[in-house]
């Protein structure tokens, strides 16, 4: 390590520190290529700064392009995702690896602008023979993390760097400006998924007899309907939900998370009533005549009215449902109608349904008494002539197909926990389970990041993936732990033993 100068600034002592109980040699010429041409392209297209790319190069392409600096993003790792500065700049960087591809963590070439700002977590610059290695005493940085609003966590770094002995100090105030605008674009973009959820679950959810606290799936909570919480609670966080698991209010009770697709509701533990409301509308069971015309007593709510319905139907678990809130038990051929009427918003004739089901040889005389079954199960939120859902619904595999819809990738994996019931033959199911799994994988590897690839991998049809697995070995860094399971995995598919 180089020897301390006699006033060090306390930043760069704990940097130096970090950087020897990494083992970082001070002799080491340049950072590590990790990422090649097609996993960069990939990284790149995951990352969500990629949209605010041209802001962020517009704010600094005075400082990059008019002088000798060069302007650096990278991931939450320190990969370098996106450069940009003059020719003699960027030459100056390919020779030490300040380019796309490699990595400037503290782990590998110590003490830099970039890794010490991941580490430290806030805005941070560094001199000259400040650096560990003694490749890039010519060089000074400035950076500053950037994190993501949602998660709370650091999800990259904006740095400018260039071959001088002191950076002007306008450049330091840049970077952090710079990062905090593109916290605040960030921010605007949350809040605009969050006002789309509490459009749309917030009008279902007011009636509820047990109200709850809504939140998203990273834990921020969306809106307080127990009226016990102070209006402050919006934006404060709980623990990370699990379906079915308890969570801690911010007042210390105890609450139980129930999935609405993207958002969880959290309520009280405990017996509910029987519908979970009071008294709704259009609840009492339904009498069918001929291709599902109902008794014309019971008036069916309108579309989009009545209690909200869950479904939850990816994975090889046993398909469930809530409707406001209390579990329904289905059977098999039930949540096959129900995933069919949610991919038909608009309705199906009972000829049409019976087509899905069971294909040429299906009737609707064959539905109709499935129909009458599972209504008196749910009430009166499937009216007929069409056949539909005349309720809020929100199903998982309707949200994973907005979010690769959207090209949020790692959003779409996080949810799709398996295939679209995968011990159904119905035929339209088969259809979509098949497109809906294509769709997944192919925009995964498309666009996917180390991480959602990993949960891919977690997945049944994603355990004996070879590509997926293979493309993992590549992405995950060295001394990653999950590179030993990744690698035993593929080895074990390449001999045939799984």
């Amino acid at each position: 390590m180089v020897r301390k100068p006699a006033a060090v600034r306390p930043p760069i002592s704990e940097s130096w520190r970090r950087s020897r109980d990494a083992g970082v040699d001070v002799a080491v010429m340049a950072a590590p290529l990790v990422f090649d041409r097609d996993v960069l392209a990939d990284a790149r297209g995951a990352h969500p700064l990629e949209r605010h790319l041209p802001m962020l190069e517009g704010l600094l392409r005075r400082v990059a392009d008019e002088t000798e600096h060069l302007m650096v993003i990278t991931d939450e790792a320190g990969h370098v995702l996106w450069t940009q500065g003059p020719p003699a700049a960027r030459r100056a960087a390919d020779a030490i690896g300040l380019t796309e591809g490699f990595r400037w963590a503290e782990d590998t070439v110590g003490t830099n602008g970039i890794g010490t700002a991941l580490a430290s977590g806030r805005p941070e610059y560094v001199y000259a023979a400040e650096h560990v290695a003694h490749v890039l005493h010519r060089w000074s940085c400035a950076g500053a993390p950037i994190s993501d609003p949602d998660s709370g966590r650091v999800i990259g770094c904006i740095d400018v760097s260039a071959t001088v002995r002191a950076l002007h100090p306008a450049t330091v105030a840049l970077v952090a400006t710079a990062a905090r605008l593109a916290e605040s674009r960030l921010e605007n973009e949350m809040r605009q998924r969050d006002e789309g959820l509490r459009e749309r679950l917030l009008p279902h959810l007011r009636g509820l007899r047990d109200a709850g606290v809504l939140v998203t799936a990273t834990g921020r909570i969306l809106a307080d309907l127990t009226g016990l919480g102070p209006a402050g609670w919006r934006g404060r966080r709980v623990n990370v939900p699990e379906s079915g698991g308890t969570v801690r209010l911010p007042d210390g009770r105890a609450a139980v998370a129930e999935p609405l697709g993207e958002a969880f509701l959290l309520r009280p533990p405990g017996p509910r009533g029987r519908h979970g409301l009071n008294a709704p509308p259009g609840l009492a069971p339904f009498s069918d005549d001929e291709d599902g015309a109902e008794d014309a007593a019971a008036v069916p709510p309108a579309v989009g009215a009545g209690p909200p319905l869950t479904l939850s139907f990816l994975g090889d678990g046993r398909p469930h449902a809530r409707l406001a809130g209390r579990p329904v038990t289905l059977t098999l051929r039930h949540a096959e109608i129900l995933a069919l009427l949610a991919l038909h918003p608009r309705g199906l004739t009972g000829d049409g349904l019976a087509l899905c089901l069971y294909g040429d040889d299906g009737s609707a005389a064959t539905v109709r008494p499935e129909i009458h079954r599972l209504r008196q199960q749910l009430g009166g939120v499937i009216p007929a002539r069409p056949y539909r859902l005349g309720c809020a619904v929100e199903a998982d595999f309707l949200t994973v197909r907005r979010f690769l819809d959207d090209g949020d990738v790692a959003a779409a994996v996080r949810l799709y926990t398996g295939e679209l019931l995968p011990r159904s033959d119905a035929p339209a199911v088969r259809a979509e389970r098949d497109e809906l799994a294509v769709r997944v994988r192919r925009q995964l590897l498309d666009r996917g990041c180390g991480d959602a690839m990993w949960t891919y991998a977690q997945t049944e049809p994603g355990r004996a993936d070879l590509e997926v697995l293979e493309r993992l070995r590549v992405v995950l860094l060295p001394g990653d732990p999950r590179q030993a399971a990744v690698a035993s995995r593929s080895d074990r598919l390449l001999d045939g033993e799984i």
